[in-house]
């Protein structure tokens, strides 16, 4: 028995070996003579194959594969409750850029009036007699149909309508000239505000959609836009006198860190004076000198202006972040105070005892003087 196993081992390795080395040689034209695939059939097969097996003559599935039915309709669904949700956005209308930023606390008009004159390449727009301290002017050369326009606010804000970024930087760098207390570039380049405007003809009328600006197609739009660009205009102002309060809170920090580890005051009381004046001024300018508690009387008699101005705020949450401002300030104050209290009680104490040492003085005078007579 095991010389017949040893016998057919003989026969058939041999013949193995050979059914192998001529596989190697032309495994593909063996697959696509006795195989039922048709040859048009992409074959892969690698050139490194010595042995016969079938996981060499596997074909190339098609990528090209059948979709899944279910998936197709979950696919066609989202579309379309995409399209249901934006029926009435313009997304496929062309839309552009409108920027503001606030650089400084005051522009001089007049002096970049006469500037932009003498550069030729601005013209100035008329506006509507009762807006008082705003300049706006339209770029003299067009580039696509749009106009580029410019808001210029007195109060140290401009806001760019369809102005490249490097037309942007350019009137920037022109208004340097033309700035009264200039802020410093990070806070300008922080404070921007961009929103995005578009024309719509589904209602025939400008409004405020989801953060877009939709304008009317139809007519002259100068006073919708002068109306987004006052609320743009107060919210980058406000976004600097955000920044200026965190840098003051930042400046007094150390106070709160030395009255709890050291239990001492190290301001001194001309610190402390400035340091009151700073932040009343900064009270005062929000409270004050802005509209950020008050609609401007420009609105009073234009409701659909005041509806889009009071949208525009509420987007930009401006009775928010003056809210939030405020209660800082009052925190600020009640800090400041303390510290003007502390220090004005340590000063009556130095005081008082320096009046003890005149009296213990004269004391011992007396005293010396009772003793030599």
């Amino acid at each position: 028995m095991l010389s017949l196993k040893l016998g057919i081992s003989r026969v058939i390795i041999p013949t193995v070996r050979n059914v192998s080395r001529f596989v190697s040689v032309r495994p593909q034209q063996i697959w696509l003579k006795h195989s039922c695939i048709s040859p048009s059939l992409p074959v892969k097969v690698s050139p490194c194959t010595r042995y016969f097996s079938i996981s060499s003559f596997r074909y190339q599935e098609n990528r090209e594969q059948k979709p899944n039915p279910s998936s197709t309709k979950r696919k066609s669904d989202r579309k379309r409750r995409t399209v249901i949700e934006d029926e009435h956005q313009p997304s496929s209308s062309p839309q552009w850029e409108v920027v503001a930023y606030s650089t400084a606390e005051e522009y001089d008009l007049k002096k970049l009036m006469q500037g932009l004159q003498q550069q030729g390449l601005y013209h100035p727009s008329s506006m509507s007699e009762d807006i008082h301290d705003v300049l706006h002017v339209s770029a003299r050369y067009q580039v696509d149909r749009e106009p580029r326009e410019i808001y210029f606010f007195r109060e140290g804000s401009v806001v760019f309508w369809n102005v490249s970024e490097l037309e942007r930087k350019n009137v920037l760098l022109f208004l340097k000239i033309c700035e009264d207390e200039s802020y410093d570039k990070d806070i300008v380049a922080e404070g921007n505000e961009k929103m995005v405007y578009a024309y719509t003809e589904v209602f025939n009328k400008t409004r405020l959609m989801n953060g877009r600006i939709l304008l009317n197609d139809e007519g002259s739009t100068d006073l919708e836009k002068y109306t987004f660009s006052n609320a743009l205009a107060l919210s980058v102002k406000l976004a600097t006198w955000e920044a200026s309060l965190e840098k003051y809170v930042d400046s007094i920090e150390f106070v709160v860190e030395d009255l709890k580890e050291v239990g001492r005051i190290q301001l001194s009381r001309s610190d402390v004076l400035k340091k009151q004046g700073e932040l009343f001024s900064l009270r005062h300018l929000i409270n004050l000198s802005s509209d950020l508690l008050d609609t401007p009387d420009f609105y009073w008699d234009r409701e659909n202006l005041e509806t889009l101005y009071h949208k525009t705020c509420n987007h930009l949450n401006i009775s928010k972040r003056t809210k939030v401002m405020n209660e800082k300030l009052n925190h600020c104050v009640e800090l400041v105070e303390l510290l003007s209290r502390q220090l004005t009680d340590a000063h009556h104490t130095r005081l008082e005892w320096m009046i003890i040492a005149l009296i213990t003085v004269e004391v011992g005078f007396e005293v010396v003087h009772l003793f030599h007579m």
